[in-house]
């Protein structure tokens, strides 16, 4: 900004300062300049002491211009007590000395305009008559508030005079641009919205309250918490403003269901707030508190306390209505603390005895375990004292400044211009502690994080649980003693603040529409998919070998089903057990009795060929047990093809026998000669060659294989044999139906021949039932399912085989064991004497 810019401002200001106003110098000659600048109001200091150069300080002394403020009333003692010890110092300025002016803002930003500008003004109007003398005010230490430290830095602005504050933390005065003159030894906010961040991830706090106070402070902390907390899992409740001008019936709607409050305000603001609040009798809350209000050590560490605790104990203790008669401020901390006031304060309390003593209960002004605020008031008079004394160690045509005189006696516009770059550049140790600005004004940031603690007293201590350095790199700042902490409720537990509980493992969120990403339904995962972690976005699909378990939160191994040994396999086994031996049983009986009538009649020859191809049907059905291979596989449907067909041509050989034995019977019949026993072999075997040169053809194509039938249920996976060539398979079943068909057809043709024994009655039932089998086979091998498919087609071959067995010589194996009085050619051909 220019000079000429600058013109309006200075003239406007130039009404109410009388000692040092650069537009005197160029608007008017100074005697008129004298009567246009005349001192019209005074404000004045509460501490005053002369020096070489002088230091001004800003501190709210009172709250609304009513309430006395004993902490207040300390920091600017340890202003004093800073000076002092300076001016004591033969190694900090030496043969020079610092005074001060101390002046009260009240807590409020146009008081502390006002006491601005009665520090540049001077005392009185006797200490500079007009306005071209020259200012001997060097610094400020000011302003406890952001929005009081905002005015007071534009009005000093125009002046070159450095401003260092000891309270205020907003983000918005490390604008260099508009604040070039501003110092703070309290870290930038930006670094305890980041602190409080950190806290409230670190404690999975998601659903948080915030209150502010109607300022800039406030505004511009909440604006940076809420930038720190993008990309994190917390979400704001709601942000409510404690108004400037208090209603105790709005600060009493700000309740939520939010179990953790973060608070950006002031202690003016918060100490009737909270007041009211705790009269509603609301408990649980969790309390965050900004450094502006909570009145413990929160951002240096207690190695100070020694250091400079003792040495403001001490000094505070000098201070009596007697060392200071004339000074007000004195006699309103004696009514603030003991409730008299002396002769000549003019109050309506009881009169002081003089013998009173500052006692340790008296906490809001000598707890000097609370030094923070105190601390920083005194580092900030010592950068000024270390900048001024770097700046007089320069000689002429040096430094910074080699074309410009350092003599420093020329302007003191001249001097305070040329501190600000000291004091941008001044670094030294308290204690320990270094100190410096970086190119923002801003000091080291470094938190304690204090956790209120009732004591054994019933009073409220201040216990250090954990450190912030934001001088470490990301992720490392925040270092927590969790085991130190006493929460809420008197609870050791950390509390639980959330709009809705967490996700267990197993669901996923589901957001509410138009709510906030906090707030949000949880959903069990699909079949097949899982989240192994709590509050799961999304559910994560399992790989194509595994399936979620029942709970959702691990892919486990898809179960593998086939037909095994189980009870159902182990059933099977047994009724083909059980299937070939009663085939052997009857192949035993028939060779016993192989010479007796029935026997031979019945071509004893076919029979046993039919008997052995049964017990090969009942011991095929074992092939489909077990677990699939590729031998089994191409076995099972090759095996019991040429076994079913061995069987069903040899009783298609046999049924052409009886239908030829009973037709030669008549005269001029000699259809016996081509149904030999030779001609009976060849059938067989032509008619079995076909459905064996089928199967070879098969199995040299495309033979069955076993494969891995995820689709039909994705929860398992089917081990079952795929058939290869699908024309092929239904080729080996439709010839099987085709000698079936012909055999019934022929049977069913000599159904009605003469005789006591029809044995082409017999084989009409047989095959008739091995049809019925296996057409209903077929719907049901299609619609069963994994290892139910081969278990129907086990128990279609076991049915049939059964049919076969029971059909065809059940009826024999009665009349040889049983009745055998029938056992004759006679009774078997049904031939009486007539």
């Amino acid at each position: 900004m220019t000079l000429l810019a600058l013109f309006p401002l200075l003239y406007s200001v130039c009404v109410l300062i009388l000692t040092y106003s650069p537009v005197s110098c160029f608007t008017s000659p100074a005697p008129a300049a004298a009567e246009v600048c005349t001192l019209r109001n005074s404000f004045q200091p509460g501490f005053v002491s002369k020096g070489d150069y002088v230091i001004g300080g800003i501190f709210p002394l009172h709250y609304n211009q009513e309430i006395f403020d004993p902490r207040a009333f300390r920091w600017a003692l340890t202003m004093r007590l800073a000076v002092e010890e300076i001016n004591q110092s033969p190694e900090l300025l030496p043969n020079y000395t610092l005074g001060y002016k101390i002046f009260d803002s009240c807590a409020y930003p146009l008081t502390g305009q006002r006491a601005a500008l009665a520090v540049l003004n001077g005392q009185s109007a006797d200490d500079s008559p007009t306005c071209s003398g020259a200012s001997p005010l060097l610094a400020i230490i000011g302003e406890s508030g952001s929005a009081q430290s905002i005015v007071v830095s534009r009005i000093l602005q125009p002046f070159k005079i450095p401003m260092i504050s000891y309270f205020s933390s907003c983000a918005c005065l490390a604008d260099r641009k508009k604040y070039p003159n501003f110092f703070r030894v309290i870290p930038n906010d930006d670094y305890q919205v980041k602190a409080i961040a950190q806290l409230l991830v670190r404690f999975n706090w998601t659903w948080v309250g915030i209150v502010l106070g109607d300022h800039q402070y406030g505004r511009s902390a909440v604006q940076g918490l809420l930038r720190a907390l993008q990309g994190t899992k917390v979400c704001v409740a709601y942000q409510e403003m404690i108004p400037l001008l208090y209603s105790r019936q709005r600060a009493l709607q700000i309740i939520s269901t939010a179990r953790v409050v973060v608070v950006f305000s002031a202690e003016g603001e918060m100490t009737p707030f909270l007041r009211d609040y705790m009269t509603q009798n609301i408990t649980g809350i969790q309390w965050v508190a900004s450094e502006a209000w909570v009145t413990a050590s929160v951002f240096t560490g207690s190695q100070y306390y020694p250091y400079l605790g003792g040495t403001i104990g001490d000094y505070l203790k000098t201070v009596n209505p007697q060392m200071y008669p004339n000074n007000s401020l004195v006699h309103e901390l004696w009514e603030a603390l003991y409730g008299c006031s002396s002769a000549s304060s003019g109050s309506q309390l009881p009169p002081c005895s003089g013998q009173e003593s500052l006692l340790e209960q008296h906490s809001a002004y000598m707890n000097t375990s609370s030094t923070r605020v105190s601390y920083n008031v005194y580092k900030a008079v010592y950068a000024i004292a270390h900048s001024l004394h770097n700046l007089l160690l320069c000689q002429p045509d040096s430094g910074p400044f080699p074309n410009n005189s350092l003599f420093l006696g020329i302007s003191c516009y001249l001097l305070v211009f040329k501190l600000q770059y000291y004091l941008q550049e001044v670094k030294f140790n308290i204690a320990g502690d270094e100190m410096s600005f970086d190119s923002m004004g801003d000091s080291i940031p470094y938190y304690d994080i204090i956790n209120w603690q009732r004591g054994t007293g019933g009073n409220i201590e201040f216990v250090n649980v954990g450190v912030f350095d934001g001088t470490k790199p990301a992720g490392e700042e925040l270092v927590i003693q969790e085991d130190r902490i006493i929460w809420t409720g008197h609870q050791s537990e950390v509390p639980v603040s959330v709009c809705s509980t967490s996700c267990l493992p197993g669901s996923r969120k589901a957001v509410r529409r138009g709510e906030p990403v906090c707030c949000f339904d949880c959903l069990l995962c699909d079949s097949g998919k899982i989240s192994n972690q709590t509050n799961s976005i999304e559910c994560t699909v399992c790989p194509e070998d595994f399936w979620s378990n029942k709970d959702r939160t691990a892919c486990i191994p898809k179960k593998v089903e086939f037909l095994g040994y189980d009870s159902l396999g182990i059933a099977l086994t047994v009724i083909s057990v059980v299937g070939a031996c009663l085939t052997i049983a009857v192949f035993g009986v028939f060779f016993y009795h192989r010479n007796t009538p029935i026997v031979r009649v019945n071509n004893s020859e076919l029979s046993f060929f039919i008997l052995f191809a049964l017990m090969l049907c009942f011991l095929c059905c074992l092939v489909f047990i077990g677990e699939p291979t590729s031998w089994s596989c191409m076995l099972r449907h090759t095996a019991f093809s040429i076994t079913f067909s061995l069987c069903i041509s040899c009783i298609l050989g046999k049924t052409l026998v009886v239908l030829a034995a009973f037709t030669a019977t008549r005269p001029g019949d000699n259809i016996m000669k081509w149904l030999g026993p030779r001609q009976q072999k060849a059938i067989i075997f032509s008619c079995t060659l076909v459905q064996v040169v089928i199967c070879a053809a098969w199995l040299i194509d495309t033979p069955p294989f076993p494969s891995r039938n995820t689709q039909y249920e994705s929860s398992k996976i089917i081990l079952e044999c795929s058939v290869g060539s699908t024309l092929a398979f239904w080729c080996v079943l439709g010839y099987i139906g085709l000698q079936a068909c012909l055999c019934f057809v022929l049977a069913f043709l000599a159904r009605k021949l003469p005789g006591n024994f029809n044995e082409a009655k017999f084989i009409t039932f047989s095959i008739l039932i091995f049809c019925a089998v296996w057409l209903a086979f077929i719907p049901a091998y299609i619609s069963s399912p994994g290892k139910y498919a081969d278990a129907v087609e086990s128990f279609a071959i076991l049915a049939s085989s059964f049919g076969l067995l029971f059909c065809l010589f059940a009826p024999k194996c009665y009349i040889i064991l049983l009745k055998p009085e029938k056992n004759t050619k006679q009774h078997l051909m049904g031939n009486k004497k007539k």
